[in-house]
Order: C-alpha cells, then sequence, then structure tokens
C-alpha cells in the first residue's frame, strides 16, 4: 500500500496532480477508508418483510417516468402560454406526452418559419421555451456582427463569457477569431457571428443531439434570412449540424461543401477548426490559415 502523503511538499504534489488530471472536487467532506470497511463482518440478511408485498403493490408508489435527458422527469405539456399562441396550426400539445423532444423540435421549426426577418426571429427564440438549456443560461446569444455582411460563421455554442455578455465568441475564443479574421483584413463589423446553439449548456458540456436538433431550425432560419455568399462552419458540430455529413472536422476542413435553405439556395460553405481547438492544438494553426486563405479567395471571386 503506497503511504499518505505527510509533509507539505508531498501534498502540495498530490494537489497538483488532481488538478491537472480534473480532479476538482470530493466525494465526501470527510475522507473514507474503505480498507476499513472492507474488513467489517457483513451483517446477517434480514428475513423479507410480510408486509413489503402490500406496499410494493399500491399504484401509487411505482416511480414516474423519467426522460432521457439528464435522469429529469418527463416534461410536462407545454403551457398555454408559450409563444406558438399567435401561429396557426400549432402542433397538437397532446405529442409531448409520448415524444417531448420531437413535439418542441416541430414547434421550432414552425417559429422559425414564420420569422420573416431576425428581429423577429431573436423575438420568437427570446420567448421558446422548448429547449432546457434556456432555464439554466443567462441570455439568449444571438449574433455579432453584421447581418448584410456577404460572410457568415457559425460555431456550436456559447461558453461562459459568451453567456454573461450575449454575444457570441467574446471570451479567449473570440479574441483568437478576431485575430483570424484581421489576418484577411476583416473585423466583426464587416462578418456576422452566429452559434447552432443560442444557450450556454451548463458547465460548457456538450449539447445532446435532442438539444442540436430542437435549435436546428432557429439557425438554419437565421443562415436564411442573412442569405451570406459565403459559410464558414467553425470547428466539427456546426459542420455535422449544416453540413449533414457525420465526417470529422479534419477531414472536412480545407474542402468546400455548401449549405442547401429552405428555400433551395446553396450557399459555400467552408469547415474549419474552431478557435477553441487552436488554442489547445496551436500546431494547427497553420491549417485554418489556409482555410481561412481559401474564405478570402472566394469572397474576392464572388465579389
Amino acid at each position: 500500500m503506497i503511504a499518505a502523503p505527510s509533509t507539505p511538499a508531498e501534498i502540495a504534489e498530490l494537489l497538483a496532480f488532481y488538478a491537472s488530471t480534473g480532479v476538482d472536487d470530493a466525494l465526501e467532506d470527510a475522507p473514507v477508508n474503505r480498507f476499513a470497511e472492507a474488513s467489517r463482518p457483513k451483517q446477517t440478511e434480514r428475513a423479507p418483510a410480510a408486509a413489503t408485498p402490500v406496499r410494493e403493490s399500491r399504484p401509487q408508489e411505482i416511480p414516474s417516468p423519467r426522460s432521457d435527458q439528464d435522469g429529469a422527469p418527463e416534461r410536462q405539456a407545454p403551457s398555454p402560454r408559450l409563444d406558438a399562441s399567435n401561429i396557426p396550426d400549432a402542433p397538437a400539445r397532446a405529442m409531448s406526452a409520448t415524444v417531448p423532444d420531437e413535439a418542441q423540435a416541430a414547434l421550432a421549426r414552425q417559429m422559425a418559419a414564420s420569422a420573416s426577418t431576425l428581429e423577429e426571429l431573436r423575438r420568437h427564440m427570446e420567448a421558446f421555451d422548448g429547449c432546457n438549456l434556456k432555464a439554466t443560461a443567462k441570455h439568449l446569444v444571438f449574433a455579432d456582427g453584421n447581418p448584410e455582411s456577404a460572410l457568415m460563421l457559425v460555431g456550436e455554442a456559447p461558453g461562459r463569457d459568451e453567456d454573461i455578455e450575449g454575444l457570441p465568441f467574446v471570451g479567449r475564443s473570440g479574441r483568437l477569431l478576431d485575430r483570424m479574421l484581421a489576418a484577411i483584413g476583416l473585423d466583426r463589423t464587416s462578418v456576422y457571428i452566429a452559434n447552432v446553439i443560442p444557450w450556454r449548456p451548463p458547465g460548457n458540456r456538450t449539447p445532446t443531439p435532442h438539444e442540436t436538433e430542437i435549435c436546428r431550425p432557429f439557425i438554419e432560419r437565421q443562415i436564411e434570412l442573412v442569405n451570406p455568399k459565403v459559410l464558414v462552419n467553425l470547428g466539427g458540430p456546426s459542420a455535422k449540424t449544416l453540413l449533414n455529413t457525420s465526417e470529422g472536422i479534419l477531414r472536412l476542413r480545407g474542402n468546400w461543401r455548401a449549405h442547401t435553405t429552405a428555400s433551395g439556395i446553396a450557399i459555400p460553405a467552408m469547415p474549419t477548426l474552431h478557435p477553441a481547438y487552436l488554442l489547445r492544438t496551436p500546431a494547427h494553426k497553420k491549417l485554418a490559415w489556409r482555410d481561412f486563405l481559401e474564405v478570402k479567395a472566394k469572397l474576392r471571386a464572388i465579389g
């Protein structure tokens, strides 16, 4: 058995190891000697109580069903205050009793399609309660930049800084993105930036497929309303969602694809590496630089 650290130097070394491996929380307030617990004699099994079957047979003791997201209770049908009050032919509320996520996705598709301007789309998204991420986020992160721009960039989801300010790419990743844009002669006044997911996932976790599917109609309509000449997918999740592919970003990047809007317009799209990935893997910045040079050349060719 390895001896427990006893000197301040040994304790500091152990804590540094924990920090480097991502340990940031203790299981219990006080340490527990598991070896001592294992050495304790097992308690004699109790004979089954005669009254137990009677208790288990009561219908009200059956646990309520749970959804497949984070072990949370199944969501009840949307309340009448939901945003679809002014939208005709809203989907039947009974659908949420069996397929809650599909009901919310259908509602999101209907609301997104009904928006004729970006401001109207923003209002619909602010009123939409069908995505659980909204409950834990501080702000809706809609977009930043110039909606009249020829270039639109789409990431995956907001982080902590973005959630606080309500704008996409304003943290460390955003500062790197600003430098990447400046390298090809652009800035935030000459591009339009958004995310597939407009609300920050708790703890910056990866959005679930259900959450992505619920939010997909909003970003697709946002792209359609902006109608950029060139689209840049920042990172694998954005590329997979908007280009309908399962390929990894390292295989996708550097190759022109097309995002087709609901009205049938094909927009040239360049998948590239996310700035957050480049901060972790700076050696791959040269790959992103090549991708941005391709974007610069495409914008110049399109005029």
